[in-house]
């Protein structure tokens, strides 16, 4: 039994509160699902005792009693993307062909090497909690891992092993900000990066960057727009939406400027590995007290073994196992496990073949997109993004996506996943399919346009 009091008055409570004839019978709610209704709150008239379910009714009359949220879930934004896919899945449903480049997820399988060493882990059965820190083991692979590829020295102590990136920028952010601190990022991005800092009750101060700037902060928009309130600045490098690369001028000086006034820096360098050229490297390289986000999903291809990494300041470590501690604990066991055999030679091997097939894809697709009216002044240099300028299409980049998904049958996200700063005027594709697939796309909106 949960009092009514206590779920009206804690959100992470799911209960159903039953009571029945014998005891003064009253009424009780929950939570439904179906694939038709992701949550709605329902009402439970029991008429039974407990051990004969089948006397459950359940009406859809909506309760008497308010079951408020909290105001920051009022604050946080759905994806745009995900109701665009849940239509495309319906259209496959009923037949349709789609072709999705909406996204942002690699479509090859995890490496071979790396599901195998998650095999055999789960094939022992020993698949107890780790540290909450995460692996030991793994830990020192990545500590190697930066030092083969970027030489760069990080002591393990300083890495974190955390559910997904996610976790890690939850787990950045919760350290860091207090309720009502700002924290500086670039618009078009990455959409939970603000949702999370507002998760944390700060506040996200999202800085409009263009083509002029590769997308990209610039040291001196960071200098100009940092306030008394201002406790950190975000970037990525390769950013999402837009794929570009931050120099690393820009990098250094933008660590300087969050030193010199008293706050931090996050570096989301999620997308590392798939950069196709140019001069790279980690912010880590020049400045022990950034904090900096990496992932297994996208380079690694382990999306749905939900493994990412943090690299924190030596400071920080502390407070950081605490708080994932009380918030997951500690990232999956057979995927930290696995993880082990990511940094194989065998392994990096069959990563490097697939970022090759990336590339290709992304030298296909933005001479494509161009000649059929769209505007990329920027090629992006990494990631599986391009990020492009539909204002000679449309002037409604939703009302697009909708229109091209319903009519076409493709897939893409409009810019309103990614901020406010022209948002109407973006789309993104994601080239996360193989090349005679996005040229299908590519045709398909060629006819599209043609009609319109």
């Amino acid at each position: 039994m949960v009092c009514r009091n206590a779920i009206k008055h804690n959100p992470f409570v799911i209960a159903c509160v039953v009571n029945f004839p014998e005891v003064n019978a009253l009424s009780g709610y929950g939570l439904y699902s179906s694939p038709d209704i992701d949550f709605a709150i329902f009402r439970l008239d029991v008429t039974a005792r407990i051990n004969d379910p089948r006397n459950f009714r359940v009406s859809s009359s909506m309760a008497d009693q308010n079951f408020p949220c909290a105001q920051r879930v009022s604050q946080i934004r759905p994806f745009h993307v995900m109701e665009l896919l849940a239509r495309a899945r319906e259209l496959e449903a009923q037949g349709r062909s789609i072709v999705h480049m909406e996204i942002g997820e690699p479509d090859f399988p995890t490496a071979k090497p790396i599901c195998d060493a998650g095999i055999r882990v789960i094939e022992t059965g020993k698949l107890f909690y780790t540290p909450a820190l995460g692996l030991p083991e793994l830990r020192a692979a990545i500590a190697r891992f930066y030092r083969n590829r970027y030489q760069v020295e990080v002591p393990a102590s300083r890495i974190i092993i955390t559910t997904g990136a996610s976790g890690a920028l939850l787990l950045a952010i919760g350290v860091l900000i207090e309720p009502g601190d700002e924290v500086l990022m670039a618009d078009p991005g990455y959409p939970c990066n603000r949702n999370f800092v507002r998760m944390m009750g700060g506040v996200p101060a999202e800085i409009p960057v263009g083509a002029e700037s590769a997308y990209q902060l610039l040291p001196e928009m960071v200098a100009r727009c940092w306030t008394p309130r201002t406790r950190a600045v975000m970037v990525a490098s390769p950013s999402n939406p837009t794929g570009t690369l931050m120099p690393e001028d820009s990098l250094r000086a933008i660590a300087a400027i969050a030193r010199e006034r008293g706050g931090a820096m996050i570096v989301d360098e999620i997308y590392h590995g798939l950069i196709y050229e140019g001069d790279y490297t980690t912010a880590l390289k020049f400045s022990d007290d950034v904090f900096v986000i990496n992932s297994f999903s996208k380079y690694f291809n382990m999306t749905g073994w939900r493994l990412g990494w943090m690299v924190a300041p030596e400071a920080y470590v502390r407070e950081l196992d605490k708080l994932s501690q009380n918030i997951y604990l500690s990232a999956p066991t057979p995927a930290q496990h696995a993880a082990l055999a990511a940094f194989e030679p065998a392994t990096i091997a069959i990563l490097e073949d697939r970022r090759a097939e990336f590339k290709a894809r992304r030298d296909f697709l933005v001479p494509a997109l161009r000649e059929l009216g769209f505007r990329i002044p920027v090629v992006p240099q990494g990631a599986f993004y391009i990020y492009a300028d539909c204002s000679g299409l449309t002037g409604d980049s939703f009302a697009f996506a909708r229109d091209l998904l319903e009519t076409a049958g493709v897939a893409i996200t409009p810019g309103a996943d990614f901020g406010a700063n022209a948002a109407e005027r973006h789309v993104r594709f994601a080239y996360t399919n193989a090349i005679p697939v996005l040229a299908e796309g590519v045709k398909r909106i060629g006819v599209f346009l043609a009609r319109a």
